[in-house]
C-alpha cells in the first residue's frame, strides 16, 4: 500500500467495507482461463510445492506488467485474490459486462484506491480476506516498475503478515515486461514468462505489527526474498511519481515510512 498515514492495527469495525468475493464467475474462470493461459504462454512455473495448500497466505510479487495479476492466479496451485481499481467493475453496457466478467473471472476484489481512508479501507478487506483462509496476492512496490528495476518495498504486506500471522510467499516474475509492456493494448504470444515460488516466509520474530521497525525489517526481508527469485536490478529506493511542487519534494526526502 501507498498511503503514508498510520494504520490502526485493531480489528475493522462494522462499517469498515466488505470484500465481494468472487464466487461462480471465478471457480468457472479459473477452470477454463487457467488452463488454456497455461496452454498458450506456455509459461516455466517453478516453486509451487512452496505454497500451503491451505489457509492463509499472502502472495508478495514484484510488478513489472498489467499481466502480472494474471500471471500469478494462473501459476499458483490454489485460487488466489488481489485487489483491482472498482472502475473495472463499473462501467455499463456490453464492454462494461465484460471487464466486470473478466476481473472476477481472475479472482479480482473491487476497491477504490487512494490514500487516506481509501488506503486503510484496502487494507481491512486484505485482513478480511486473510482471516477467512485466503490467500491474496499484493505488489510490495506500489506500482509497476517501468524501468525493470526492483523497488523498495513498502510496508502494508509486512504490516498484514505480522498482523494476521499469514505467511507470505514471495514471487518473481520474469518476462512479463515483455509478454505485456506498459503501454501495451494485448499481449504477444512470442515470449514466456516464468513464475517462481519461493519458500513461505515467518516474519514474526521481527515484532509485533505496531511497532514500525519490524515493519520495516520484515518488508526488508520480503525484497530479499523476492529479488532472489527474480535476479532484477535492485533501484535503491522508492518506485514514485515525480514530485509535482517543493512540498512533494520535501515530503519524499524527509524520512516517513511508505505504506
Amino acid at each position: 500500500m501507498s498511503s503514508e498515514q498510520s494504520v490502526d492495527p485493531e480489528t475493522p469495525s462494522e462499517d469498515s467495507p466488505k470484500p465481494r468475493h468472487a464466487g461462480f464467475t471465478y471457480a468457472l474462470g479459473r477452470s477454463l482461463i487457467a488452463p488454456l493461459a497455461r496452454l498458450v504462454y506456455r509459461p516455466h512455473i517453478e516453486g509451487r510445492e512452496h505454497v500451503p495448500t491451505t489457509g492463509p497466505v499472502i502472495f508478495a510479487s514484484n510488478h513489472l506488467s498489467f499481466i502480472d495479476s494474471i500471471a500469478i492466479p494462473v501459476a499458483a496451485p490454489r485460487p488466489v485474490h488481489f485487489l483491482a481499481k472498482s472502475s473495472y467493475f463499473e462501467g455499463t453496457g456490453l464492454k462494461g459486462w465484460a471487464s466486470k466478467t473478466f476481473f472476477e473471472a481472475i479472482g479480482a476484489i473491487p476497491v477504490r484506491r487512494g490514500a487516506g481512508q481509501a488506503a486503510l479501507d484496502a487494507l481491512d478487506l486484505q485482513r478480511q480476506l486473510l482471516d477467512e483462509g485466503l490467500a491474496v496476492a499484493l505488489y510490495p512496490e506500489g506500482t509497476r516498475s517501468t524501468d525493470g528495476r526492483l523497488y523498495k518495498g513498502r510496508t502494508g504486506v509486512a504490516f498484514l503478515a505480522l498482523q494476521t500471522g499469514a505467511p507470505v510467499v514471495p514471487v518473481g516474475l520474469i518476462g512479463t515486461d515483455k509478454v505485456m509492456p506498459v503501454g501495451a493494448k494485448m499481449p504477444t504470444l512470442s515470449e514466456r514468462i516464468t513464475v517462481r515460488f519461493g519458500e513461505p516466509l515467518d516474519l514474526s520474530p521481527h515484532g509485533p505489527a505496531t511497532s514500525g521497525r519490524a515493519r520495516r525489517l520484515a518488508t526488508d526481508e520480503i525484497m530479499a526474498a523476492i529479488h532472489a527469485l527474480s535476479g532484477q536490478e535492485l533501484a535503491g529506493t522508492y518506485n514514485e511519481a515525480p514530485a509535482q511542487n517543493t512540498i512533494e519534494k520535501i515530503k519524499q526526502a524527509l524520512p516517513h515510512e511508505r505504506r
